[in-house]
């Protein structure tokens, strides 16, 4: 673990409960921005870059422990005890870890488009990924990352309606630095054979799994599974949900969000 601090933002009511928000693999940490915008007008919204993602510095170890343990460095920074952790895909898995490892940091957790396990077929994919970001870093076209997680993490509504952005979105992360992509590559590599399931009944804390209905990385079953190895842990379906729904459904997120911490706060 590096002794750098991860770089982080904080908004919303700086009166109000702290709420961290943890990214997926490739996030930043604008990528929660209306999000962020309806939670804050309850609660102080912390969120981060892991190490490996765009404004984080140091190299990041290929363990989820690792990222769980950078994440309890910043809240001790920030003079923080106990937080909300919300988490998606891989900020999902690591808040799964954060509140397996450090329960005293975590009043309530909820782990979006997330899962119990990594299974083969979801990291065959991974693979694929991590491959192309290697490749990317020596110096070949940083665009065809984009080109195998697109498809399965949005929508194919959303892919269409925004497919001009998107395309910007592709010329920007291929010139992207080399760091960045080793940076990648390392988080994906911190999922390889993760099994949650023995681990998940020491969570102590209340709990929410929020699932995309047409998930195409972490799929029902693995939610639901999710959810069935957490004590009390509450389910949550979004309808024609993707992977992506904390940015193609901000509004359903941000409400279903409000309505459980506002159950954990009663």
């Amino acid at each position: 673990m590096t002794d750098s601090i991860l770089a982080h933002r904080l908004t919303g009511n700086p009166d109000g409960p702290p709420l961290l928000l943890l990214n997926g693999s490739m996030m930043t940490m604008g990528a929660w921005e209306p999000l962020a915008a309806a939670l804050g007008e309850t609660y102080r919204v912390i969120r981060c870059d892991f190490r490996g993602q765009l404004l984080s510095p140091g190299e990041p170890e290929p363990r989820l422990e690792a990222h769980a343990a950078d994440v309890a460095v910043l809240l001790d920074s920030l003079g923080l005890g106990r937080v909300h952790v919300a988490g998606t895909s891989f900020g999902g898995l690591v808040a799964l870890k954060l509140a397996v490892l450090h329960p005293g940091r975590v009043a309530s957790l909820s782990a979006i488009t997330a899962s119990d396990r990594v299974d083969a077929d979801f990291w065959e994919g991974s693979v694929l990924v991590r491959d192309a970001a290697l490749a990317a870093a020596a110096g070949g076209d940083g665009g065809r990352v984009l080109d195998l997680v697109l498809p399965v993490t949005y929508s194919l509504e959303y892919l269409q309606e925004n497919a001009e952005i998107l395309a910007a979105h592709r010329r920007q992360t291929a010139i992207l630095p080399a760091a960045w992509y080793q940076g990648i590559a390392a988080i994906i590599s911190a999922i390889e054979g993760v099994d949650l399931g023995l681990d998940l009944h020491r969570v102590q804390c209340p709990a929410l799994v929020l699932a995309g209905e047409m998930d195409q990385m972490f799929p029902l079953d693995r939610a639901r599974a999710l959810a069935a190895a957490i004590p009390d842990a509450r389910l949550e379906i979004v309808p024609r949900g993707s992977h992506a729904i904390v940015i193609e459904k901000p509004g359903e997120v941000a409400r279903i969000l409000l309505d459980f911490l506002s159950s954990v706060s009663d």
